[in-house]
């Protein structure tokens, strides 16, 4: 559960590194045989007493293990707690404490309840970790969980999924990870879910977006469909996203056979972090009440009678967007076309981490107004993505801007696709209450993305002075 939202500096993907490094765990031993040990021991642990028919089986599938959270405390047949100091992955603020008092049963609930406390005038937070690792480890099916989660700045919930023997390919990425739930606590609306993998460390990530409601008020059903050679995310039934590309490999080493890492048995995870790279730290809007409690109805998991292993890795074929006839790859790059900001069609506005403004096109140039600049460099912020970058070749990247009081702002040219790396790097530039024309030139090196992002990010940075911008170029330099 590390990262990312649409935007991770290298920062956060060393710390995420490091998180997962401690994330991972397991005795090494052969593959196939502790994935078949793992799927008996996870058939042998359904309650007798429950039927399939007391749940709802997705189609093409049977009931391997389930906990419906119906006792009085936390089964710790099932589950393991777990206990992590403060900072241990990402910054967080929070240690995990194995206790009931964070991660406890009520009401046939599951309740992870981070904890704010304050002591001789400092303040600490604590909260819960879960794992079903050599409890339940199952290798492909269907994992999910009906969950209600917090909501505040600061607050990262997340059902994440790790293997059950890291070392077989190595620590974190290698071994793979896959996050089926993380959804930030001010911003209940969307839900991240992402695979980890490789090294270097890759990742691909889907977004689902609730047109009515939230996370936080209501409970709603994530889950993931794990076969060989693709994986599936779902909210609510509704599948969002789906990938089937991706390696592993030690370093100066040739590829695992794929699916590696993909093809090995795997449990879940559920926690609430507080604070870190990702969702900032708590404000004094945040709350530690009921309201902080992450609580999840059930966790289920089940499978098909078989899978085909037999699969081969997808030919991936990049789709290089074309230039317009003045050899320009930015779309609506002066801004005739007063587009939907929201959407994921050429500009896009968005407000992180506390950040809040708004963005306007009109007369031919985009304004940006600043509420609030928020904790990052990137919490206001305009971007546009789908740009092609082609290994071996130049470009000039141009803008025009102005502010309507002094102050910086960051251009740069990122990859979201490749671990946010970036083909032109963040570069402040020093706007005034007079039109500037900034130009630069870059030489793409690293292997050709048909993603390239362009990115103004007008956040943190000491101002919440407006700014406009126009004329908007990137284009190769022959």
């Amino acid at each position: 559960m590390r990262r990312n939202v649409k935007r991770v500096s290298s920062v956060i993907i060393a710390v995420m590194m490091a998180a997962s490094l401690a994330a991972c765990g397991g005795a090494k031993t052969d593959n196939a045989e502790s994935t078949e040990a793992a799927n008996e021991q996870a058939e042998e642990a359904l309650p007798t007493d429950v039927s399939e028919d007391a749940v709802e089986v997705p189609e093409g599938y049977h009931l391997v293990w389930h906990d419906e959270f119906n006792g009085t405390k936390l089964n710790e047949d099932d589950w393991n707690r777990e206990e992590h100091e403060v900072g241990w992955v990402n910054n967080e603020l929070q240690e995990y404490i194995p206790s009931d008092e964070y991660a406890f049963v009520k009401d046939g609930e599951l309740v992870i309840q981070p904890v704010k406390k304050e002591e001789d005038g400092k303040v600490s937070y604590v909260s819960g970790r879960v794992n079903t690792q050599n409890k339940h480890d199952v290798k492909y099916g269907w994992f999910e969980a009906r969950i209600k989660v917090p909501q505040g700045k600061g607050f990262l919930p997340a059902f994440w999924m790790m293997p059950q023997d890291e070392e077989y390919y190595g620590q974190w990425p290698k071994c793979g990870e896959i996050d089926i739930m993380e959804v930030l606590g001010d911003n209940i609306t969307m839900n991240y879910g992402t695979l980890h993998y490789g090294e270097p460390h890759k990742q691909n990530q889907g977004t689902y977006t609730l047109a009515n409601g939230d996370f936080a008020n209501e409970y709603h059903t994530f889950a993931v469909e794990y076969e060989p050679g693709i994986i599936r995310w779902f909210v609510d039934g509704e599948q969002y996203y789906e990938t089937s590309d991706w390696f592993t490999a030690v370093s100066g080493e040739e590829e695992k056979p794929y699916p590696a890492p993909f093809n090995q048995a795997f449990h879940v995870i559920l926690n609430v972090a507080v604070g870190g790279d990702w969702p900032g730290s708590p404000d004094d809007s945040t709350v530690f009440d009921d309201r902080a409690a992450m609580k999840v109805d059930y966790v289920r998991i089940f499978q098909k009678d078989s899978y085909d292993e037999n699969v081969k890795k997808p030919e991936v074929k990049l789709e290089m967007r074309e230039a317009d006839e003045t050899g320009n790859f930015v779309y609506n790059s002066d801004f005739s076309d007063a587009e939907d900001l929201t959407d994921d069609e050429n500009w896009k506005f968005l407000q992180l981490n506390g950040g809040k403004g708004s963005a306007e096109i009109k007369d031919n140039e985009i304004v940006i107004a600043t509420e609030d600049f928020g904790t990052e460099e990137y919490s206001i912020q305009l971007v546009q993505p789908k740009m092609p970058m082609e290994q071996g070749k130049k470009y000039k990247f141009t803008f025009e801007a102005y502010a309507e009081e002094d102050r910086q702002m960051k251009a740069a040219i990122t990859a979201p696709d490749e671990n946010w790396i970036r083909y032109f790097d963040d570069t402040p530039v020093d706007l005034t209450s007079d039109w500037q024309t900034f130009e630069f030139e870059l030489e793409m090196t690293e292997k050709s993305d048909d993603n390239g992002r362009v990115e103004f990010n007008m956040g943190n940075q000491g101002s919440t002075g407006t700014i406009h911008i126009r004329n908007v170029r990137l284009e190769v330099v022959e």
